[in-house]
């Protein structure tokens, strides 16, 4: 790869990128040069802006996140970035918002509560009102070719009760929740209650859908039947002397016995949708000989709002990668005013949504602005302003995920431009075995789905993680600007090496 030398403080330090045709000193001096301009001064008014209470938490779909997307392209426009949404700044997209309105199941003359007694989830979950004296008990609700709950069980349009979980000695992936349900749709099921005994978790459950409500995009609407997960107290109000508990263990013999009942049940869930357009900004540096070519750099600029009229400022996560984006979009737009350009075009994009499950990356992905075959990488930043507390010691590091899963050019090239930065790279939660899965919990992801190489850097979680206390105050930003840089000199090297990074592993072989 190409050797660089920095200039100025770092010119008598050789730093080799092996094997690519070096690079000749006026273009590493360039490079250094505009990193130069990546500094916490720049960065802190920023981000101290974002995480402001005027910005409200900057909660996808709410009047703070659009002031957060409308601050963020008045920076980008200032620096002389340009918009890069097929000649606008802004990539709107459709989401739904269910909001419960009143959820009850009447059974005899007794009302059992959403939140208290049962709960569902409003997104897989559709408005019904049922009445019927029609109950199935069928078991643990599985439908094998080895265990069948359902065998020569009418249930068609009827109301199911089921117990979660498996018999004992069968395979776990059996209780399912999904496969369930898809067993009671093929057998025509009206509703499906599934008896649960963790009923402590109902409250801090619903408390927290209550809050949230549901949130998806078009096209992901509920197939049915809905599932609802009710205490046992309401199955043996249903049951009655039918519900002791040797019919509800787990039938030793793998006995499977349905119990029809005839009473009264009324199930009425009532819920409000709303559609709004939250937006992705998309800013530009078009490249020169190489302009069809793009290399992406990411972050998200949503966080979570305001919850219980208390702020979540989302200062770390991600104001901090925010602010690293317009940073490093800055620094390129400088560039190309001097004639000094990428020769790829680098696309700087802060997404909404990925608080709510990576919904404004994945509707790119879905409807891509520039085509997926020709975008090279995605550099992602979430969560670099914060030190977690593995590293409370040794402070000069980042976290380093997903650089060698499809490409096998990309450590090499990162691990060089940190030959300037000098950070511990941490590769820890890049192993396919580690328990946080972090690899596939950020906007990246989307893109590595489509067999582009991605790198995502992070800082790891600490305490203020998704708390009101991610603060600015909190944010360390010398080390902020330092991260940023590192992925300015990745971004850099790849806009302008000769060859495009090369897509040689997939995700089955890594």
């Amino acid at each position: 790869m190409k050797s660089i030398r920095v200039a100025v403080t770092c010119l008598l330090i050789g730093i080799s990128f092996s094997g690519i045709a070096q690079q000749d000193l006026r273009t590493t001096g360039i490079a250094a040069k505009y990193a130069a301009t990546i500094q916490p001064g720049t960065i802190r008014p920023w981000l101290e802006v974002l995480a402001s209470p005027q910005m409200e938490g900057r909660e996808t779909a709410t009047k703070g996140q659009a002031m957060a997307a409308s601050y963020i392209i008045t920076q980008l426009k200032q620096a002389g970035v340009k918009p890069g949404a097929a000649g606008n700044w802004e990539q709107f997209y459709e989401m739904y918002e269910d909001t419960l309105i009143r959820g009850v199941i009447r059974i005899r003359n007794t009302d059992y509560h959403f939140g208290e007694d049962f709960i569902t989830d409003l997104l897989e979950s559709k408005s019904e009102t049922i009445r019927t004296d029609q109950v199935v008990f069928a078991g643990y609700g599985i439908s094998t070719a080895s265990f069948n709950d359902y065998a020569n069980v009418d249930v068609k349009g009827k109301v199911v009760l089921i117990r979660e979980g498996v018999p004992g000695g069968l395979p776990r992936d059996y209780g399912i929740t999904y496969n369930k349900l898809s067993a009671a749709r093929a057998a025509g099921v009206r509703a499906l209650l599934v008896i649960s005994p963790h009923a402590r978790n109902y409250r801090l459950l619903n408390k927290n859908k209550l809050r949230h409500t549901g949130i998806y995009m078009p096209g992901a609407a509920a197939e049915g039947p809905n599932l609802y997960y009710i205490t046992p107290a309401m199955a043996a109000a249903l049951l009655g002397k039918a519900y002791n508990d040797s019919l509800l263990d787990t039938r030793k013999g793998h006995l499977r016995i349905p119990v029809h009942v005839r009473v009264p049940i009324e199930i009425t869930l009532d819920k409000k949708s709303n559609i709004y357009k939250p937006s992705n900004i998309l800013g530009i540096v078009e490249g020169s000989d190489k302009k069809d070519e793009y290399v992406f750099v990411t972050a998200h600029y949503d966080h979570l709002g305001v919850q219980d009229s208390v702020l979540y400022p989302g200062a770390d996560d991600d104001g901090s990668g925010t602010s690293a984006v317009m940073a490093i979009a800055a620094a390129f737009a400088k560039a190309k005013q001097e004639g000094n350009g990428p020769r790829r075009s680098v696309v700087f994009m802060l997404v909404s949504g990925e608080e709510k499950g990576l919904l404004g990356s994945g509707y790119y992905i879905n409807h891509p602005l520039y085509p997926l075959s020709a975008t090279v990488v995605d550099l992602n930043i979430d969560m670099i302003g914060r030190i977690d507390p593995a590293h409370e010691r040794d402070t000069n590091y980042i976290y380093i995920i997903g650089d060698d899963k499809l490409s096998s050019e990309l450590r090499p090239i990162n691990e060089a431009a940190n030959g300037i930065t000098r950070f511990k790279l941490d590769y820890k939660y890049n192993d396919p075995g580690d328990p946080e899965d972090f690899y596939r919990r950020s906007d990246h992801y989307k893109f590595a789905q489509q067999n582009i190489p991605v790198i995502f850097y992070f800082n790891g979680t600490h305490s203020d993680y998704h708390q009101p206390g991610d603060t600015v105050e909190k944010i360390e930003f010398a080390l902020l600007a330092r991260r940023a840089q590192l992925v300015y000199y990745t971004a850099w090297e790849i806009a302008n090496r000769e060859a495009r990074l090369k897509v040689d592993r997939s995700e089955n072989n890594r």
